[in-house]
């Protein structure tokens, strides 16, 4: 099925010619020929889950993978550069009858972004000047309907949603499973909020940064997947 830009059984087409990526743009395996048995999983997000300035192993999807080790699931990132909350949904029912996912993994981008369905499908950032009319009302409704459309596809499909978020952490009600207590930004330095022998409280003079010097760097991706493992590991199976 296909209208316009949405469809259930086919991806777009990106062009990333500093990555190593399969043959529509995404940092995955080829969806065809779809290998036998396992769980697919489908990892949405934008440019922090793409994994800009990373290498493959680096990104957090990688370590999330290598800390679960198990052989049953298999992932697939398919989040783009400027992604938005729109474009995760668009990505997610793209999926549909090609992957076939039963375990959904949403990375939010910030939902002040929106993706323009014109002649080609554009995404919009939020210095852009067609968002001026757009407030943090509307973007909180439109970040929701995105919310109810990844949900109602799980449930549709048999399959459950884990939501976690790139910058900004926003409230998202009535679900099971949200990281809601540290993003990919605010996740490293760590800085323990209790006073035992353990508590981790060294003080980073340094950012981390990918090696493009914009987007997060390893050790906020590496803290990132322990959290999303140290929460939803006995879950995600």
């Amino acid at each position: 099925m296909k209208y316009g830009h949405y469809s259930d059984n086919q991806f777009p087409t990106f062009n990333h010619k500093d990555y190593k990526t399969n043959l529509h743009g995404f940092r995955c395996p080829e969806f065809s020929p779809l290998p036998d048995g396992g769980k697919n999983i489908a990892v949405l997000g934008c440019s922090h889950t793409f994994g800009e300035g990373l290498e493959q192993p680096e990104i957090w999807i990688s370590q999330l993978e290598k800390l679960l080790n198990n052989k049953r699931l298999r992932f697939w990132n398919l989040a783009q550069p400027g992604a938005s909350p729109d474009m995760c949904v668009r990505m997610l029912y793209a999926s549909e009858k090609v992957l076939f996912p039963k375990i959904i993994i949403v990375c939010w981008p910030a939902w002040s972004r929106r993706e323009r369905l014109d002649i080609y499908p554009i995404s919009i950032t939020s210095d852009d000047n067609s968002l001026k009319y757009e407030t943090s009302v509307t973007d909180q409704n439109n970040f929701l309907k995105c919310v109810f459309q990844v949900e109602k596809f799980a449930e549709y499909n048999n399959a459950v949603v884990f939501h976690c978020f790139a910058q900004d952490i926003y409230m998202i009600p009535d679900t099971r499973y949200v990281l809601d207590d540290s993003s990919l930004r605010s996740c490293w330095p760590v800085w323990d909020n209790h006073h035992g022998a353990d508590a981790r409280r060294t003080i980073e003079e340094k950012p981390d940064l990918a090696r493009d010097g914009i987007h997060y760097g390893t050790k906020h991706h590496r803290t990132f997947a322990e959290n999303i493992y140290n929460r939803f590991s006995s879950k995600i199976k």
